[in-house]
């Protein structure tokens, strides 16, 4: 059993407050994460991310904060979460 699988099923037989422990572990993986993926860019990178109609959006990290980074694209600033974003 993968685990996912073993997670999913653990979850079903938690309390209410084993689940709110586990909300809480997964928000704080979820920043870890985030934030280990702005630590990997520089102002000025130029990246690519997909957008919500599905178009690739390529531009230059004008700034970055704690889980996300502000990227131009020709003459439009997007927020954008770090882990979202590939370098060109």
């Amino acid at each position: 059993m993968s685990n996912f699988n073993q997670a999913v099923t653990a979850v079903h037989s938690m309390t209410a407050s084993e689940i709110d422990l586990m909300v809480e572990a997964i928000k704080l993986r979820r920043t870890a994460l985030a934030r280990g993926s702005v630590r990997k860019l520089s102002v000025g990178d130029l990246v690519k991310f997909t957008g919500k109609r599905g178009e690739t959006v390529r531009g230059s990290v004008v700034k970055l904060n704690r889980k996300t980074a502000i990227v131009n694209s020709q003459g439009q600033q997007w927020r954008v979460t770090a882990s979202l974003l590939s370098t060109c």
